[in-house]
C-alpha cells in the first residue's frame, strides 16, 4: 500500500497550533534548569520577512530547540526594532501615521515568522515604538545623565538635507545619506552625546576575553576604537598676518620618528586657528564653506581628494629651526587628536597626495634595513613599512621604535611659550555618541529648556514623554518642532513656561538593550536586576556582519552603562556571536534592461545551456549574475510563497543544508525542490517502516546486523551533536543525509531480516527514533508528524535529546597503509586488536603488496601498531 505524501501545509498549521496552546515555548524565569538564551537580532518592521530572516531566525531556532532537548531552561525571544525614518518617508508618501504603518507591518511579520514554527516566546513580545518600552529607555537615559555619562554640546553633524536629520559617521555611505541618497552636509549643531569615550579603553582590552566572537568582528571594533599612543608637539606660529592669540600650534601624531621629513603643517577647517584666519579671508572662508559640504567620516575624508589652502603662515621646525608653510585642508579632522597635523609625505599615504598636488617637498626619512638611503625615492609612493632612520639627524641609525622614544624625551626637556613643547598621549578614534536626531519616529529626550533653569531632567514620575499621536507630514523636517501644544510645557524646577527637547534618540539606542529587556518585559524598572544578571549575557547572538561596529558596539557600552547605573551587574551583553552569510540570487533584466523579479521569469534548457523568458511574453531574459537578494534588483524571493508551496521546514532545511552558515548561500528553485524531495523521502522511510515492521522484544545480545544499524544511529547522533554545538548546520544535516541512506537502504534490502532477527528490528525503530529527533530542530513540524507515526509518546519538541552510547562509537576494524621501501601500496583492513603477526600476515597477503614484492620475501616488515605497516624489500 502506498503511503500518502507528507502533507505540509497541513500539518505545519496543526502542529503550531498544538505548540501555541500547550505553551511549549514559554520559559518561566523561575525554572531551576540551568538557562540558555539564544537571541537573534530582532528585524525592523519593513512589511514583509525575507529570505535572511529566514536563514538568521532556523539557526538561532535550531541552537534554541536542541539546548531544550539537552535539558536546558532556554530563552528564546521575539521583538521589533521599530522607530526609524523609513516609517516617517512613509507617512510622507502613503498619507499613514507612523504608528499605523508600523504596527501594521509587525502583525504581517509576526504572521509569516510564527508560519515558520520558530521555537519563541512570544509571550515576552514587544515593539521597541510601543510606549511601556520607551518609558523605561527614558528612565535609563535619565540615570545615565545623573551619572555623568550624558553630556550637551555643540558639534558638526551629517547633515541629511532630505531627510532633514542628524546622521552617524556610519551612516554616510560615499559622502550621501544612507536611506535618502542625498549628498550629506556638515552643520554646527547642539547635540546629545552618550559618553562612550569614558570606556574606550575598556571596550578595547576587554575584546580580547570575547573567544566565542569572530575575529574579523573584534578587529573591527579595535580599528573603530583605534588607541593609538603618540606625543603632542607644539610648533612655534610664524608669518604675517599669525593671530596674536595663537602662538603656537598643537599636533598630535604616532610618527614623531619622522619628524625630520616635515614639509607643511595642516589644520582642521575647523581648527580655531582656520576660525581667525577665515574672519579676515573670504576666500579661506570659501574653502572652508567647500570643506563643510563633506561628510564628517573618516572614510569620507579618506577616499576624498585631498584639497588645501595656503594660509601664508609658517611654523617652525623644534629642531633645525626650518619655516614649514600652515595650510588648511579638507582631511583633516577637528575631533581627533588636535585638528592639526605635520605632514610627512615620505611616509604617509594622504600627506604623500597632498604634497604631490601642491608641489610640497618629499624627503625620506626612513628605509628598509640594509638599503642605502642615497639612492631610495618615495617620489611614486610614500614608504610605510619598519625600517632604519636616516636624513634626521641624531636619529639616524635608530630604529622607528628607538627615534620615537629619543624626539619624546628630547622634546619634552624643552620649553616653548612657557611650557613643555611636547607631551606623550593616548589617544582613541573613536568618538563620543550623537545620538539627538531631528525626527518624530523616534524614542523622545525626556529633558526640558527652561529660560531660567536651563536644561532640567524630566522627572521619572512625569514619564514617559509620550510621543503625539497627531501630527502631521505634510512637509520634510520633525513635525515635534511645529506641534502646537506638544513641545510648550510647564519647567519642573520653576513652574514657568518651558518647551520640551524636540529632538528623538538615535534608533541604535533602542536596540542597544533590548536583549536585557527582554528578560522581565513587563516590570515596572528597565530591569529587574537580579533577574537580568541570571540570563546575561546572552549565550548565543546570531545577525549579520553589517552590525560588527555601530550595534555590538553601543550594546558593549550601553552594558556597562546599564552597570554603573545599577540595572544589571556584567560589563558583555553576549557571550558568543555568529554572524551569518547574505542569501544570494540570480538576477534578471529583460528586454528593456529593467531588473525582473524571479517569479516572473521561465526557464527552459536548450543545447546552448539555460534559457530564461519573460513568464507572460515569453520575451528573452539576460540572466545575470548572482548578487544578495535586494528590493532595487528584484532577485528576492517571498518566503511566504515558498512556504505556501513547499512548508516552512523545506525553506528551513534549506538555508541550513546548502552552505557553511558563515558564508553566502544561492537560493535555488532546483534546490528547494530537491530539499523537498528528501523531506518526503523521510516521510515514506518513516511510516512504511512503523506501518510494515513487526513489533520487537527482543532478549539477548544483537545480531551483527543489528549492532551495524545501532552504530550508524549512533555515530549520526553523535556527530550532529557536535555539529550543533559548533554552529556547523550543515555538516550536521550531511550526517542525517547518510543516517537516511544508511536506514533506506537497509529497510528495502534486509525485510526478511525483520522476520527472522527481533534485535534487527528493535536497533531499527531505535535509529528511526534517532533519526527523527536529530532532525527535530531543523525540520520540528516533520519531526512531530514522524513522532506521532512511530507511535511516541508526547511531543518531540518536549522529549530529552537521545544519549550516545560511547561503546557503539568504537570501530572494531581499522584501516592502516601499508608501504613497501617507503612508497604507500595498499590498505589493509584488520581487527583492532589485532597482534602484530596478524596484521603482518594480513599484509604480505595483499596482491599490492605481492606484486611489489616481486615474489620475494620481505627483508623486514614494521608493524606501528595502529598506525602504519612498513615492508622492507
Amino acid at each position: 500500500m502506498a503511503t500518502e505524501r507528507y502533507n505540509a501545509r497541513e500539518a505545519e498549521a496543526r502542529w503550531q497550533t498544538v505548540w501555541t496552546e500547550g505553551k511549549v515555548y514559554q520559559t518561566p524565569n523561575d525554572d531551576p534548569r540551568p538557562k540558555y538564551y539564544v537571541l537573534e537580532m530582532f528585524p525592523y518592521p519593513s512589511g514583509r520577512i525575507h529570505m535572511g530572516h529566514v536563514r538568521n531566525y532556523s539557526m538561532g531556532d535550531v541552537v534554541a530547540r536542541f539546548k531544550r532537548a539537552k535539558g536546558f531552561n532556554v530563552l528564546h525571544p521575539m521583538g521589533w526594532d521599530a522607530f526609524g525614518m523609513p516609517a516617517e518617508n512613509a507617512a510622507m508618501q502613503n498619507k499613514v501615521h507612523p504608528k499605523s504603518w508600523t504596527y501594521q507591518n509587525i502583525a504581517t511579520m509576526r504572521g509569516q515568522l510564527q508560519s515558520m514554527g520558530l521555537s519563541l516566546d512570544w509571550s515576552r513580545e514587544f515593539a521597541t515604538c510601543d510606549v511601556e518600552y520607551y518609558t523605561r529607555q527614558q528612565h535609563l537615559f535619565l540615570d545615565f545623565l545623573a551619572a555623568g555619562l550624558v553630556t550637551r554640546r555643540q558639534s558638526k553633524v551629517n547633515w541629511d538635507p532630505v531627510d532633514m536629520t542628524v546622521l552617524a559617521n556610519e551612516q554616510v555611505i560615499d559622502g550621501r545619506g544612507w536611506r535618502s541618497g542625498a549628498l550629506v552636509e556638515q552643520r554646527e549643531l547642539t547635540q546629545w552625546f552618550l559618553k562612550i569615550t569614558d570606556y574606550a579603553e575598556d571596550l578595547l582590552t576587554a575584546l580580547d576575553g570575547l573567544d566565542r566572537w569572530p575575529e574579523k568582528v573584534r578587529t573591527m571594533q579595535r580599528n573603530w576604537i583605534g588607541r593609538s599612543e603618540g606625543l603632542r608637539i607644539r610648533f612655534a606660529l610664524a608669518g604675517n598676518g599669525a593671530p596674536e592669540s595663537a602662538r603656537t600650534v598643537e599636533v598630535f601624531t604616532t610618527r614623531p620618528d619622522t619628524l625630520f621629513g616635515m614639509s607643511f603643517l595642516a589644520l582642521s577647517p575647523d581648527h580655531p586657528v582656520t576660525k581667525m584666519l577665515a574672519a579676515d579671508n573670504p576666500d579661506l572662508a570659501a574653502f572652508v564653506d567647500e570643506c563643510h559640504r563633506m561628510g564628517t567620516s573618516v572614510a569620507a575624508l579618506e577616499t576624498a581628494e585631498k584639497k588645501g589652502f595656503d594660509t601664508g603662515l609658517k611654523v617652525v621646525h623644534p629642531f633645525t629651526g626650518d619655516m614649514h608653510p600652515v595650510y588648511v585642508a579638507n582631511f583633516v579632522l577637528m575631533d581627533y587628536g588636535t585638528g592639526a597635523l605635520f605632514g610627512c609625505p615620505a611616509h604617509d599615504q594622504r600627506d604623500h597626495d597632498f604634497a604631490s598636488k601642491y608641489g610640497l617637498p618629499i624627503h625620506p626619512v626612513v628605509v628598509p634595513e640594509g638599503v642605502d638611503a642615497a639612492g631610495f625615492s618615495v617620489a611614486d609612493a610614500p614608504f610605510l613599512d619598519d625600517g632604519r632612520i636616516v636624513n634626521s639627524a641624531f636619529l639616524d641609525g635608530l630604529s622607528v621604535g628607538e627615534a620615537k622614544e629619543a624626539v619624546a624625551r628630547r622634546l619634552e626637556a624643552v620649553t616653548l611659550d612657557g611650557a613643555p613643547a611636547a607631551a606623550r598621549q593616548v589617544n582613541y578614534r573613536l568618538r563620543d555618541w550623537g545620538i539627538s536626531r531631528q525626527r518624530y519616529w523616534g524614542c523622545p529626550i525626556p529633558v526640558i529648556h527652561c529660560e531660567t533653569c536651563g536644561v532640567v531632567p524630566v522627572p521619572k514620575a512625569d514619564l514617559p514623554v509620550a510621543l503625539p499621536d497627531d501630527v502631521e507630514f505634510d512637509r520634510p523636517g520633525n513635525p515635534l518642532d511645529r506641534h502646537p501644544t506638544w513641545r510648550h510645557v510647564a519647567c519642573p524646577a520653576c513652574r514657568e513656561p518651558a518647551r520640551r527637547e524636540t529632538d528623538t534618540m538615535d534608533t541604535f539606542v533602542d536596540s542597544s538593550w533590548y536583549f536585557a529587556r527582554f528578560t522581565a518585559p513587563d516590570a515596572d524598572d528597565p530591569t529587574i536586576p537580579a533577574v537580568a544578571d541570571a540570563w546575561l549575557p546572552v549565550d548565543q547572538y546570531i545577525g549579520g556582519i553589517e552590525h560588527a561596529i555601530l550595534h555590538l558596539l553601543y550594546s558593549r557600552f550601553f552594558t556597562r552603562a546599564m552597570r554603573a547605573t545599577g540595572h544589571v551587574n556584567l560589563d558583555e551583553p553576549f557571550r558568543g556571536l555568529f554572524t551569518q552569510g547574505m542569501v544570494v540570487h540570480e538576477t534578471y533584466r529583460g528586454p528593456d534592461g529593467a531588473w525582473v523579479s524571479p517569479a516572473d521569469v521561465r526557464f527552459e534548457e536548450t543545447d546552448d545551456g539555460r534559457k530564461a523568458f519573460l513568464a507572460t511574453t515569453g520575451a528573452p531574459v539576460v540572466i545575470g549574475s548572482i548578487e544578495k537578494m535586494s528590493k532595487s534588483k528584484k532577485n528576492t524571493v517571498d518566503p511566504t510563497d515558498i512556504i505556501e508551496s513547499y512548508g516552512a521546514d523545506t525553506a528551513r532545511w534549506f538555508m541550513l543544508s546548502d552552505s557553511p552558515p558563515e558564508r553566502d548561500v544561492e537560493w535555488t528553485d532546483a534546490g528547494a525542490q530537491g530539499t523537498n524531495r528528501f523531506l518526503q523521502r523521510v516521510w515514506r522511510l518513516v511510516t512504511e517502516a512503523a506501518r510494515d515492521l513487526p513489533a520487537a522484544s527482543p532478549a539477548g545480545a544483537p545480531s551483527a546486523e543489528a549492532t551495524a544499524i545501532l552504530k550508524a544511529a549512533h555515530k549520526a547522533l553523535a556527530a550532529v551533536d557536535e555539529a550543533i554545538e559548533g554552529l556547523r548546520f550543515n555538516v550536521a544535516l550531511a550526517k542525517i543525509y547518510e543516517l537516511v541512506n544508511t536506514l533506506g537502504s537497509a529497510f528495502a534490502n534486509d525485510k526478511p531480516r525483520f522476520a527472522a532477527d527481533a534485535s534487527f528490528t528493535a536497533a531499527f525503530r531505535e535509529a528511526l527514533g534517532i533519526l527523527v529527533q536529530v532532525m527535530a530542530p531543523m525540520t520540528p513540524h516533520l519531526a512531530e508528524e514522524c513522532w506521532q507515526a512511530l507511535g511516541r509518546d508526547g511531543l518531540v519538541a518536549n522529549t530529552p535529546w537521545p544519549a550516545v552510547d560511547p561503546s557503539l562509537l568504537v570501530e572494531d576494524e581499522l584501516t592502516l597503509p601499508v608501504q613497501v621501501n617507503g612508497k604507500k601500496r595498499a590498505d589493509v583492513t584488520v581487527p583492532r586488536d589485532a597482534d602484530a603477526a596478524t596484521v603482518e600476515a594480513a599484509a604480505l597477503a595483499l596482491e599490492a603488496v605481492i606484486k611489489a614484492l616481486d615474489g620475494k620475501p620481505p627483508r623486514k616488515v614494521i608493524v606501528v601498531p595502529q598506525r602504519i605497516v612498513n615492508v622492507v624489500a
